[in-house]
């Protein structure tokens, strides 16, 4: 199985550069996340679970992407006032990014490459497609937007020890 590459470069939401390096060694769970989906809900879960798990080393990560109906149309810093007030969302956020095209992040490149949907496809469908990603950076699977953050508790369990 393909390993991430820890030395890819990303932003957080306040505009700090740095690399997925920040979350060796810790089971993460990756989305592409956006404020005005039939998804957003799923905030509150990924919420939930990072609350729960982070102490056992789960951390989730949003990635903002408005390529999707444009339903992530704000600047960074609404977006994260828009999760905090609503969610009380404290897993970090990042700056927005494209998950699909010739600007696709090269993070989101690894993933969709190395965690196919359905029917081998690489593109991401929709806002809220999940990345599960072990300790040892193995890329575990991929999850459609309707599957809950909750649902992936039974996956994540294991990669905690």
């Amino acid at each position: 199985m393909a390993k991430i590459d820890y030395d890819t470069a990303i932003t957080t939401i306040d505009g700090q550069a740095r690399t997925m390096r920040d979350y060796e060694g810790k089971v993460l769970l990756i989305v592409n996340v956006a404020s005005q989906c039939g998804f957003t809900s799923q905030y509150k879960g990924l919420e939930a679970i990072y609350k729960e798990y982070k102490n056992r080393g789960l951390v989730v990560l949003g990635f903002p992407c408005n390529q999707f109906g444009a339903q992530e149309p704000d600047s960074e810093a609404e977006i994260a006032e828009f999760c905090k007030l609503n969610f009380g969302v404290t897993f970090p956020m990042h700056a927005k990014i494209e998950v699909n095209g010739k600007d696709t992040h090269p993070l989101f490149e690894q993933l969709k490459s190395d965690a196919t949907g359905l029917l081998g496809t690489e593109a991401i469908k929709w806002n809220f497609t999940k990345f599960l990603v072990a300790r040892d950076g193995t890329i575990v699977d991929r999850y459609a937007p309707n599957t809950t953050p909750e649902a992936l508790v039974k996956e994540i369990n294991p990669l905690l020890g």
